[in-house]
């Protein structure tokens, strides 16, 4: 029988630690005083686990010690890297392992901005440990980031403190069982003080980790409302991928990525640089998958998810994980990070769900609020057609059926250019859908293989995803171009 875990409070915990004579580390803080080792010194028995600790507010004196940031912020994530590497490496520079045979270093840094005086911007902040789990082990790194939630600066610290408890308890206590220590780093905290938006598990005890996995547990948990992940499978912090940055978003099962939705991509990308406000330079393309898409067949399948995001990683994208079913709550998620043109592919046949009044009974203001919150941001919607395969009738902005009651707001936004056809699309690909060829594999058919591009065929077959158990391929396909290339030379030349 599963027992429930005893959660410890911040004292308790920092207590365990300090009386463990083998921890033996350093805690530099910055920006919300020095919060964390506060515990631990109140705790007692610290002496024994506490190398140093450090808090260099001053800019030019933190540049001294970890250097300058090439953009001039101090709260991010290569702040964070810095202050490990170098905490972590004066410990091993000058503390001898002949004089301290079993101690297991640690390095815990923190970077954070409180609320300001006037409640102007909001509080967030960068937490990291490095940590051994042996004396002999080499080390292994968890980086997070947080964001604040309480008004109150003061309390903003108080939190900040128990974060960074609960971050180094896990490391050592909860390494082995990652999800248990993603949970545990809410004990004695709520989602109305903080929300934990990222985090990176790395180093050997982390091998079998996937940082992706990680993400996902963030959103299911309700640890926080969207994750992204590159290409390379790690986990990115929002503002450091969108910041002032044009956006544009496609949402999708892509389970898998059919023909269909690269054309989408491809014609819509390509229409949006031409764009007067979009800097193609300085573009960013968004692949969403909602929670709700996720759980659609019950619980969440975890190697469905990864299947998923082995495909879109392998054709070079980057993948948002977000719990906003509605368009209106995912533009607000982009405005917090830019000002900038941002851009929603969809389809006709999704137009007409999001003028469907009844998903909006919950707001005071209904459609027109959702509208509100949409388009006061600089925010097209670029529209890719649909077939009615009974009817062979094709919906564009000039023929998809909209409800007689909303349609003078659909005329104008369609008059303002807010929503605008995709043109020169690919009538080809109109009747191909995820679903279709997800059976198919599952089902052990072979026409499936028609419905997706070359090199997403390749990723399924070679990896095994979505239930696919071919034959190994022949040599000359392994030849091939890589599928991250492909998939972008294709969506260059569509």
């Amino acid at each position: 029988m599963d027992l429930k875990r005893v959660i410890l409070s911040a004292k308790q915990k920092a207590l365990r630690i300090n009386l463990n004579q083998d921890l033996y580390g350093t805690f530099a803080e910055i920006g919300a005083g020095q919060e964390v080792v506060r515990h631990f010194f109140r705790a007692g028995g610290a002496s024994g686990t506490i190398v140093k600790t450090i808090s260099a507010y001053d800019k030019d004196f933190s540049d001294a010690i970890y250097g300058k940031e090439a953009k001039g912020r101090y709260v991010c994530e290569s702040r964070i890297d810095k202050m490990l590497e170098h905490e972590y490496g004066l410990i091993e520079e000058r503390i001898t392992r002949d004089d301290h045979p079993t101690k297991q270093y640690f390095a815990f840094a923190n970077t954070v901005a409180t609320i300001n005086y006037h409640k102007t911007t909001q509080g967030h902040g960068w937490f990291g440990i490095k940590f051994q789990t042996s004396a002999t082990s080499e080390p292994n790194t968890i980086v997070l980031h947080a964001r604040f939630h309480e008004q109150d600066a003061l309390l903003q610290q108080q939190t900040t403190g128990m974060l960074g408890v609960n971050l180094i308890y896990g490391a050592f206590y909860f390494y082995k069982r990652p999800k248990e220590l993603l949970q545990s780093l809410y004990d004695n905290l709520g989602r109305d003080q903080l929300e934990i938006d990222m985090i990176q598990m790395n180093g050997p005890d982390f091998a079998e980790v996937d940082n992706r996995l990680m993400s996902l547990q963030l959103v299911k948990q309700g640890m926080t409302d969207a994750v992204i992940f590159s290409p390379d499978g790690r986990n990115r912090q929002a503002a450091d991928v969108l910041y002032k940055k044009n956006i544009l978003a496609i949402r999708g099962s892509f389970r898998p990525v059919t023909k269909v939705n690269i054309d989408m991509i491809a014609k819509g990308l390509a229409q949006f640089k031409q764009e007067p406000k979009v800097d193609p330079e300085n573009l960013q393309v968004l692949f969403e998958i909602t929670l709700n898409n996720l759980s659609a067949e019950g619980d969440i399948d975890e190697q469905d998810f990864l299947d998923r995001a082995d495909v879109l990683c392998g054709i070079g994208q980057t993948v948002l994980i977000s719990n906003y079913q509605k368009y209106y709550k995912l533009v607000e998620f982009f405005s917090r990070h830019t000002k900038k043109r941002m851009g929603v592919i969809m389809g006709a046949s999704t137009l007409v769900e999001i003028f469907n009044e009844r998903y909006y009974r919950d707001l005071n203001g209904g459609i027109l609020e959702a509208f509100g919150i949409l388009f006061s941001r600089d925010l097209k919607i670029l529209l890719y057609p649909w077939k009615d395969e009974e009817s062979g009738d094709l919906w564009t902005s000039t023929s998809t059926p909209i409800h007689p009651r909303l349609k003078p707001l659909f005329d104008y936004l369609t008059f303002n250019k807010r929503i605008t056809d995709i043109h020169d699309f690919d009538p080809e690909v109109l009747s191909i859908f995820s679903r279709a060829a997800f059976e198919s594999i599952k089902n052990g058919g072979e026409d499936w293989v028609a419905m997706v591009p070359d090199f997403v065929d390749r990723i399924i077959k070679e990896n095994c995803l979505f239930g696919f158990c071919g034959v190994a391929q022949p040599e000359e396909d392994k030849a091939k171009e890589d599928p991250a290339e492909a998939a972008a030379r294709a969506i260059e030349q569509k």
